[in-house]
């Protein structure tokens, strides 16, 4: 019964670490003053927050840069789901 609670407790840890320590681009933005954005300024500052996240695993399963349709199709399905 102990290593069970124990397990629990570790795994309960674990993941609660992990969702906290994931920042997302709604999170970030800030302006200068410490205001959230709005309108057409957060607009954009999400746009680049996600293609700028989404850049660096647009590679191929041979580790190559991906390149035309290939990358378009990538970055646009990582970028919905960022």
């Amino acid at each position: 019964m102990m290593k069970r609670i124990f397990v629990a407790a570790i795994v309960a840890t674990f993941a609660a670490g992990s969702a906290l320590a994931q920042e997302t681009c709604e999170s970030k933005a800030v302006g200068k003053d410490g205001k959230p954005l709005a309108g057409a300024a957060k607009t954009s500052f999400l746009k680049k927050c996600k293609e700028d996240a989404c850049a660096p695993k647009a590679v191929s399963a041979d580790g190559k840069p991906l390149a035309g349709a290939a990358k378009n199709s990538f970055m646009k399905k990582c970028e919905t789901s960022a």
